[in-house]
């Protein structure tokens, strides 16, 4: 999964945005605090949390197109909500694998595109909430050629 992050995601990858675990109904991300991932007011930088945030949603949803026709996939809107200064390790959590099998499967059936707006929490090693991540994406059948 390193490999994946750093030839198709380098940005994540840089700043230290790892899997943890993903599997269809779950993904967890983590981002590392560092000096690749800081701001100058010494706490983890917004951007570096809307990536590891967005990575949660992203292979969740890629998870639920395993063995699937090609669809594809595209963030329409992005919100994030920062709640705590962060300046250690920030876990990511997308547990709304169903939500998106769901939202496949419907593009899969009508051909029309859907959307559907994911949830990432990141939380503190001690659990404090820190970082709501809410990522809309857009599913659409592609066509054959």
């Amino acid at each position: 999964m390193a490999l994946f992050l750093f030839w198709k995601l380098p940005g994540a990858w840089f700043m230290g945005a790892r899997v943890a675990a993903c599997n269809a109904e779950k993904c967890q991300t983590t981002l590392r605090y560092g000096w690749r991932s800081q701001n100058p007011f010494r706490s983890t930088y917004f951007a570096a949390q809307c990536v590891a945030g967005e990575l949660s949603t992203g292979l969740l949803a890629m998870a639920n197109l395993q063995g699937k026709p090609p669809v594809s996939m595209l963030v329409t809107h992005f919100e994030a909500d920062f709640h705590i200064k962060v300046n250690q390790t920030l876990h990511f959590t997308c547990a709304q694998g169903e939500e998106f099998a769901e939202a496949i499967a419907q593009t899969l059936a009508t051909g029309e595109a859907q959307t559907f707006e994911a949830l990432s929490v990141g939380t503190l090693p001690d659990g404090k909430v820190a970082t709501h991540v809410r990522v809309t994406w857009s599913f659409k059948r592609k066509k054959p050629f």
